[in-house]
């Protein structure tokens, strides 16, 4: 079912089942200052604390601490053309290495917390306390790098590491749930559902309105984030000009945890807005024998067995779950050898962080003018960026046995962030949206619970698998290419499967067999 059928059905199920038209205007109103408080807050949460320059800090300060494997250890330090080691978790490892492991113990972690806690979001009115908690103790780790910027505290830095991304997924997770209901509650779309139950307009009219204004939203907000998120870094730019952060190896050092700082006081100021002018929407009625401690297995397990019956929803899960882990291990791998290529240099990094902003920008766009204009599927424009997100995992692949391709020349990096932001950014549009194409609208909340937690659970995998790799190959850090590839290519046979018009008679057949479900009432 579309996302256009799915809107009319569930329109249809209104109608029927409310006879009271005030009972389908919902009493919240998305107000202008809201939906701007919304924006803006993306700005803050724009990853370049817990996301960009955190990890990069975190590799920057391993290689300063490790030692070159060549020579005794501790005696000769790490250069640009040597091996880089450090003892981690029980056995000498390569630093990129490192950085991999952790990253997969931050994603399992991750797993775990949005498992027991992420259908929160979707109950009662927990959501807005919770993107509250977590954005404060996300910025409070910013906060904390100011205290780790010396190569002899690289342990704190593990542990500032892990906290970041987790604080980072987890306030975007929750403030990202609060999407559905802004767009639902905007006084057009309310007064468009209102028409479409009275007969003044057809659904059809109204699936096509309520879609286009989530789709306004949506790109407004990346928009809105983008354009913020450039004056950011045009700011670090004047502040690493300041610190004179290229004089030497300590002031780059100072500056990266500076950066991570100032992130977090942004991230703060833009979130204030969104605190207070958030409307506190009531979420689901928990489902009997349920409890907010039981609710996110409990979900999660539903979901799963919900799934098991709608076949063309399966086969994207498995393509969702083994595409994800290629997509998230290979960013990861190539930013660890971005790291190195650039000698860690905070002017550098943040100067390729503008470049891939403007592609990604740019890339987003295009892709949506040309679906757009000759009215492809989004299935089709999925498969086309996956093509894409292949040629990503070649490029490194090749470099397995030379040194002159393979992410490990500073020119590779610049183009790499062009197409990185042209060519592979719009994965993230295309999937999600992919999802609500094979996910029946009354428990579409569910079937988006599932792919969180399935997506967080591959992240870990192939962190896992490539840091491994790196180390039985004997430190080769393109060998992870290898099975990145090999993955990603299986994936795209259980995409190929999919097949979007059967999935619209099973998901409508699914709607029917579950419209009465007493687990999805809205909650007093």
């Amino acid at each position: 079912m579309s996302e256009k059928e799915k809107v009319a059905a569930d329109v249809e199920l209104t109608s029927s089942d409310r006879t009271d038209l005030d009972s389908v205007v919902r009493p919240w109103t998305t107000t202008r200052r809201e939906l701007w408080a919304f924006y803006v807050y993306y700005i803050g949460n724009n990853g370049l604390s817990g996301f960009n320059f955190g990890p990069s800090q975190f590799q920057n300060l391993l290689f300063l601490a490790g030692y070159d494997p060549a020579h005794p250890p501790f005696t000769a330090p790490c250069g640009a053309d040597t091996q880089c080691v450090l003892p981690y978790l029980g056995s000498v490892r390569d630093v990129n290495s490192i950085v991999l492991l952790t990253n997969g113990i931050s994603f399992a972690l991750q797993a775990v917390v949005l498992l027991l806690i992420g259908a929160w979001a979707d109950y009662g009115r927990w959501r807005p306390n919770i993107t509250i908690f977590f954005t404060i103790l996300a910025v409070a780790v910013s906060f904390a790098w100011l205290g780790v910027d010396d190569p002899s505290r690289w342990q704190a830095g593990v542990a500032l590491y892990i906290l970041g991304l987790i604080t980072y997924q987890c306030a975007l997770t929750f403030w990202t749930a609060a999407f559905p209901g802004l767009a639902r509650d905007l006084p057009n779309v309310r007064q468009s559902a209102a028409e479409a139950v009275s007969g003044e307009k057809t659904l059809s009219e109204h699936a096509d309105y309520e879609s286009m204004e989530r789709n306004r939203i949506s790109n407004i907000s990346f928009a809105v984030c983008s354009a913020g998120e450039i004056i950011i870094l045009a700011i670090m730019v004047g502040i690493l000009k300041g610190l004179k952060s290229d004089a030497s190896t300590e002031n780059n050092t100072k500056a990266f945890s500076a950066l991570i700082a100032f992130s977090g006081g942004v991230w703060l100021l833009c979130a204030i807005p969104w605190f207070f002018l958030e409307k506190r929407r009531p979420g689901l009625a928990l489902p009997l024998g349920a409890s907010m401690l039981t609710i996110g297995f409990k979900q999660t397990w539903v979901a799963l067995r919900e799934c098991m019956r709608l076949k063309q929803t399966f086969l994207y899960l498995i393509f969702y779950f083994l595409m994800g882990d290629v997509l998230n291990t290979t960013v990861t791998v190539i930013g660890t050898l971005q790291n190195s290529v650039v000698s860690y240099s905070t002017l550098q990094l943040t100067l390729l962080l503008i470049v891939g902003i403007v592609a990604q920008g740019a890339g987003i766009y295009l892709f949506w003018l040309v679906q757009k204009r000759y009215q492809i599927s989004t299935k089709t424009m999925l498969c086309f960026n996956v093509f894409w997100i292949l040629i990503l995992t070649v490029w490194g692949l090749i470099g397995i046995h030379t040194d002159k391709f393979g992410f490990k020349h500073v020119w590779e990096i610049w183009l790499y962030q062009a197409y990185y932001g042209l060519m592979v950014c719009p994965w993230y549009a295309y999937s999600q949206t992919m999802i609500s194409e094979v996910s029946p609208l009354p428990q579409m909340f569910l079937f988006f619970a599932l792919f969180s937690v399935v997506g967080k659970t591959s992240a870990f995998i192939g962190p896992l698998v490539s840091s491994a790799i790196i180390t039985a190959s004997g430190n080769n850090d393109n060998y992870p290419f290898v099975f990145l590839f090999t993955l990603g290519a299986l994936s795209t046979v259980f995409l190929y499967l999919v097949d979007v018009q059967k999935s619209r008679a099973e998901c409508e057949a699914f709607v029917l067999a579950e419209a009465k479900r007493e687990a999805f009432a809205d909650s007093p």
